[in-house]
């Protein structure tokens, strides 16, 4: 298991199965416009929904004034009082609940908090009537900031609480008062900016009432739909099994459209109540303002460490604005507990100590997005070890070689807990290096540039915990907590092969890399699997897709329910060739023998339609069949990256350009190699998004700068380098066939990757940023900063002369 395999696809040619870079299955629909989304869907007597949202960011609600011709069309909390609020809790002891109305009651808690529902035959109708609603309001302080939030002069946001913090989390181990007496002592303030989603396809759902079996049906776009039925029958006061959730194409969903929505329980409410489908899309305006923000940190961290640049010690206060209310099912915490935990990275630190506030805001709830908590400790993390590095007055590179930890300590536990499985971190940060051609960009950072932008290099390595479980989940107090993964598998009366799964794709290529694990089990072609996934009425329970758990666990299930499925199978085919069943065997969708084979399509005309040639012994429970899974160690794959990259930087301007980026990934054995290279550039591009472009700002009245995409910049074709990818597949010892969840991993270390470089480009001017995105207005303003210093620190010389 030590070894680093390499080259599984090819060492494979022709196999369509585990390894193999096999064309999407998905694409044919998607590229020709025949994919199914909630936009594209519509129900007879179908109604559509418009939002009256809160224009202030904190206020009392004095009156909601609706005309009456809007009687019957238009809604408030008094009309929807049976429905319970979003309730998110945590078992964590001290954690903080809070309560969150479908529509806003007493008080609205951020810009964009849904005050009453106005209904239409169309969305445009909807919204002019909303316009009609007026709603009187007497306004608060907003606490528009996460560090002024926790003061005590701030305005409680939750009047019961003693102020505004949901959960404190910290951790301490083997941290002692000598570190201050460490030959490099270092601290930083780093600050990460709050962001938005923005997938290509906002949330989106319809209700319907089929009042023929008693049965709410809610289409809705989702990455979770058990767990969002299961939250929509806590709300509505309805047995689960009267819901029905279903979720269509998704068009992305970066853990966004994880959570139970107010939106959707409003619709849910409105198609009982009225017995109509009801229908609301998200406007990208909406989305930016009202829903999906995340990633807001602050951290104050200081490292010891010896000369050479050995890490001693290290030790951070964090502070995460999670906003106004708690999110079903991740609750308000999941980000501020996974900073105390992931901070230390693939780093071997002797001493820790860490405390993370989980801050209640006037702002939109945070949403666990792609990476959760990671993207900000990894930023945090890898700038602080190019800080030691100058502090020491040795490379960057050198100072990660000396602390990552090594192959041959492998498994290892960190000083928080984490059990990281095989791998060689050190090796990939080692080609990262020979990739960028470090020492030749050295070379041309001492030569100079003719336009006169300067040069830099950066460098991130991370690990990525994915796939973790029950232990994990428990440990955190999240109240949805994984555990076994199931899937149904059924050979069909031709012979071929269907496999329903509880998680759901939104973008992830699962109706391919599913179909290919039940290849490897069967031999079966991938084209002959039918993937069926997020429907509650046709698939087993499961917590969902999300954190990098799908290739490990529902690829984990469709191989144990495949592998039964097998050995029922393999006994109807060696009666069929009047063998023995320990002389047979499974090869390319047959069951081969000593002396011929039978295909599956003849097994399951055997079964299906002429039972009376099934052996004696025959298996009552037939070819159709749920097996569950779980690793056979539940603490969750470390799959882990390094990044390198190459920036010019303007300092008149600001401007930053990426001349290089190269990535040396270890997802474990790779299901698609074609599949990961997609994750991973996905990723990349998001990551370049946090570092240089997305930001969500607000003023000190708590009101969103950004309601646009004007405003809102994402990076596009123009700004994504040639990135470059390499692979090192260490199996997993823990997982079914050695892959680690890697979903995350692309979007966690550009921030930091090129943070580090624009710093290094700008170091000898005394330039150091430790906020992101890194803004041409940033990088200018630190360049002016440094050079007032510089101007200041010569007038005393100056004057003695």
């Amino acid at each position: 298991m030590m070894a680093v395999q390499q080259g599984i696809s090819e060492r494979r040619e022709g196999h369509r199965g585990v390894g193999a870079s096999v064309p999407r299955k998905e694409d044919a629909r998607l590229l020709q416009g025949r994919g199914r989304f909630i936009g594209d869907m519509r129900f007879p007597g179908q109604l559509e929904a418009a939002f009256v949202r809160s224009t202030l960011a904190h206020a009392r609600i004095k009156a909601i004034h609706i005309p009456p011709e809007l009687k019957g069309r238009a809604f408030t909390h008094v009309d929807m009082m049976g429905v319970k609020d979003i309730l998110a809790k945590t078992g964590l002891p001290g954690f903080r609940v809070s309560a969150q109305p479908s529509l806003a009651s007493d008080k609205v808690r951020f810009v964009g908090e849904p005050v009453a529902m106005v209904l239409a035959e169309t969305r445009a109708e909807a919204e002019d009537l909303a316009e009609l609603v007026v709603v009187d309001y007497d306004e608060l302080g907003a606490n528009f900031d996460m560090l002024r939030a926790v003061t005590s002069e701030a305005a409680r946001i939750h009047e019961d609480w003693p102020d505004n913090i949901f959960l404190t989390s910290q951790a301490e181990r083997d941290f002692h008062p000598a570190l201050a007496d460490a030959p490099i002592k270092v601290t930083r303030e780093v600050r990460t900016s709050r962001q938005c989603m923005a997938p290509m396809e906002g949330k989106g759902c319809i209700a319907v009432h089929e009042r023929h079996i008693e049965q709410l049906s809610l289409w809705t776009s989702t990455q979770m739909p058990h767990i969002v039925r299961t939250g929509l029958a806590e709300c509505l006061g309805l047995d689960e099994r009267k819901i029905r959730v279903v979720a269509p194409d998704v068009g992305g969903g970066f853990g966004w459209k994880g959570l139970l929505q107010p939106e959707e329980v409003c619709c849910a409410w409105a198609a009982l109540t009225l017995d109509r489908p009801i229908k609301w899309l998200e406007d990208r305006r909406e989305h930016l303002i009202a829903a999906a923000n995340c990633r807001e940190h602050h951290y104050i961290m200081t490292a010891y460490a010896d000369s050479d640049g050995t890490l001693l010690g290290f030790e951070a206060v964090s502070h995460v604005d999670a906003g106004a209310y708690s999110v079903y099912p991740f609750s308000a915490c999941l980000e501020g507990a996974q900073v105390v935990s992931n901070l230390p990275g693939p780093y071997n630190l002797p001493a820790y100590r860490c405390r993370a506030y989980s801050v209640c805001s006037n702002k939109p709830p945070i949403v666990p997005y792609r990476g959760v908590a990671r993207t900000g400790v990894c930023t945090a993390m890898e700038l602080m070890i190019d800080a030691v590095a100058r502090a020491a007055g040795i490379e960057p590179y050198e100072v990660r070689m000396r602390n990552l930890v090594r192959p041959d300590q492998m498994p290892f536990t960190s000083i928080t807990g984490k059990n990281f499985d095989m791998g060689d971190y050190p090796d990939s940060l080692r080609r990262a290096h020979e990739m960028i051609n470090h020492s030749a960009v050295r070379e041309r950072q001492k030569r100079g540039e003719a336009d006169g932008r300067r040069i830099g290099i950066g460098y991130a390595t991370y690990c990525e915990q994915g796939a973790h479980g029950t232990s994990v989940y428990h440990g955190w107090g999240i109240p949805m907590v994984p555990g076994f993964e199931q899937c149904g598998a059924r050979l069909t009366p031709d012979g071929t092969l269907e496999v329903r799964v509880g998680n759901q794709s939104h973008g992830q290529s699962m109706e391919t890399t599913l179909a290919q694990i039940a290849c490897e089990v069967l031999g079966i072609d991938p084209e002959l699997v039918n993937v069926v996934h997020g429907d509650t009425a046709l698939t087993p329970y499961s917590t969902g897709t999300w954190g990098s758990r799908s290739a490990v666990m529902a690829g984990g299930a469709v191989a144990s329910a495949c592998e039964t499925l097998a050995g029922r199978i393999t006994a109807i085919g060696a009666h069929l060739l009047q063998a023995p069943v320990d002389a047979v065997r499974i090869e390319e969708a047959k069951v081969v023998g000593p002396s011929g084979s039978v295909t599956f399509k003849e097994v399951a005309h055997t079964f299906y339609r002429a039972p009376q040639n099934l052996p004696a012994d025959a298996n009552p429970d037939g070819l159709d069949l749920v097996a569950g899974y779980r690793p056979t160690v539940d603490t969750g794959t470390f799959s882990y990256a390094s990044h390198a990259c190459v920036v010019a930087v303007e300092p008149e301007t600001g401007e930053v350009e990426i001349l290089d980026y190269v990535i040396v990934e270890d997802g474990g054995v790779l299901i698609n190699p074609q599949v990961v290279d997609g994750q991973i550039y996905g990723g990349t591009a998001q990551g370049i998004g946090t570092a240089l472009y997305e930001e969500m700002a607000y003023d000190e009245n708590g009101q969103p700068l950004a309601s646009t995409l004007a405003d809102y910049l994402l990076p596009g074709a123009n700004e994504m380098p040639q990135v470059r990818i390499a692979h090192m597949e260490t199996p997993s010892p823990n997982t079914r066939f050695g892959q680690k969840g890697i979903g995350e991993g692309g979007a966690i270390a550009p921030p930091a990757a090129i943070g580090n470089a624009i710093n290094d480009a700008l170091a000898d001017l005394g330039v150091e940023l430790t906020m992101s995105p890194m803004t041409p207005r940033r990088v200018r303003e630190a360049v002016e900063a440094a050079r007032t210093a510089r101007e200041a620190a010569a007038r005393p010389a100056e004057v003695a002369s």
